[in-house]
């Protein structure tokens, strides 16, 4: 890796350039899209750079066709191994068609069958997709051995200088197209392969461009690594937003990131959710919950930002349709709109429609109702899930609850039982 100054991590200006290069006849040159309604709401000047209108419909296309085209004749021969469960996959797919080798793609064997159908397309006749193991982890380790045994170049999703060159062209892009210097570039983090990309480009070039990097609340990985100094494994994480929940970021992304990252924010995964419903009904744009993340950290970011001049990279839109349903149901959590009780209703005529006509509110709606009593009681638990018109009307309606002595046990704030009871 040529770096502009020894002691220096960052992939060079120069390195990203001769990336451009390699990539321009292969990627798109995507747009960077003035967003008026964000730009009103937050009182800034918000660009989207819009990776969600890539080739695969991410960036990850960039990092893996500029690494597998520096191989050897001898090292393209032999083939190329991947592991992933989304966008990599599609991206080493595509490029294994385009530069015709020979790639082994391992994937947990949950894959959606949407996603393992993406990478046979874009990869054609030059792919075999081998799905294996319960989690990414367990497809990683069948990948390394295979790699092993095979003798094949190992295509990482974020921890080489070559990947990370390749990602580093979206920061040059945005440098190339944006019609002022940027206050803000705010990317969402993985790995750390795109915000050290980006970031070594934009640091060198305008090294006053505050460069923020947002994670998932539930894979809060990078964050936590660079408070404590090195790449911590976190032991659980919320993996909904699949894009960018890793359980440890790279060694080489880490030290990048440490040099040019001002901070990380995390955000929500039902925040997330809600940034997707928004984007999609008031915008027609359609994104992943990963491509998501900027955008939706904005709220939090709503002070420092207003007035400047800011850029979110829009990472992807390899979003499930049969996901929908999830995501309107994390969003409505999020935003206090629906809230599930455990309710003990007396085992008495006219209990129910008691509580139907004097404890909910007018335009309060019951969206879930499951009895679950199983033995002759005075009492019988139903799991009751009601949606109220705004946040505000939550109030109320615990007050009617307690007014009417309803014996419940709010669930929202109990993850785990909440999972089994619903």
């Amino acid at each position: 890796m040529e770096l502009d100054n020894p002691t220096d991590v960052m992939v060079s200006v120069v390195n990203i350039q001769k990336a451009h290069q390699v990539l321009k006849e292969v990627v798109y040159h995507t747009p960077l899209m003035f967003n008026h309604l964000l730009s009103e709401r937050y009182q800034a000047k918000i660009y989207l750079k819009r990776e969600d209108l890539q080739s695969v419909r991410s960036y990850k296309i960039r990092g893996a066709y500029h690494k597998i085209s520096s191989l050897s004749r001898e090292e393209l021969k032999q083939g190329i191994v991947c592991a992933s469960a989304g966008n990599h996959a599609q991206g080493v797919a595509y490029a294994c068609q385009k530069l015709k080798v020979k790639g082994t793609i391992f994937m947990p064997s949950p894959t959606p069958r949407q996603k393992v159908d993406q990478v046979k397309m874009f990869g054609k006749e030059w792919v075999e997709v081998c799905l294996c193991g319960d989690t990414f982890d367990d497809a990683y380790q069948e990948s390394v051995t295979f790699c092993e045994q095979n003798k094949q170049v190992f295509i990482h999703p974020f921890d080489d200088p070559k990947v990370i060159a390749g990602q580093g062209t979206v920061g040059l892009e945005i440098l190339a197209d944006i019609p002022e210097k940027p206050d803000f570039v705010i990317m969402p983090v993985g790995g750390g392969g795109l915000a050290s990309g980006v970031g070594s480009y934009i640091k060198q070039i305008n090294p006053d461009t505050q460069l923020i990097g947002v994670e998932p609340a539930g894979a809060p990985a990078m964050q936590q690594s660079l408070e404590q100094g090195f790449p911590v494994t976190l032991a659980d994480i919320d993996k909904f937003v699949d894009g960018a929940a890793v359980q440890k970021v790279g060694k080489l992304t880490f030290e990048i990131c440490q040099q040019v990252l001002n901070r990380v924010e995390t955000v929500p995964e039902g925040k997330v959710c809600t940034t997707i419903l928004e984007l999609y009904n008031q915008q027609a744009i359609v994104v992943e919950p990963a491509g998501a993340l900027t955008i939706a950290s904005l709220e939090q970011l709503k002070d420092q930002i207003k007035g400047k001049t800011v850029v979110c990279v829009v990472s992807g839109s390899n979003n499930d349709i049969t996901r929908m349903e999830e995501i309107k149901e994390k969003s409505l959590l999020h935003e206090g709109l629906k809230h599930y009780f455990l309710i003990n209703f007396p085992q008495r005529a006219g209990a129910l429609r008691e509580f139907l006509l004097n404890a909910l509110g007018e335009k309060d709606d019951i969206t879930h109702f499951e009895y679950i009593k199983k033995h002759n009681k005075e009492k019988g638990a139903a799991v009751v899930g009601i949606e109220v018109p705004t946040a505000q009307d939550y109030a109320a309606l615990i007050k009617r609850f307690e007014k009417n002595k309803v014996q419940y046990q709010l669930l929202n704030q109990q993850p785990e039982l909440l999972s089994f009871a619903v």
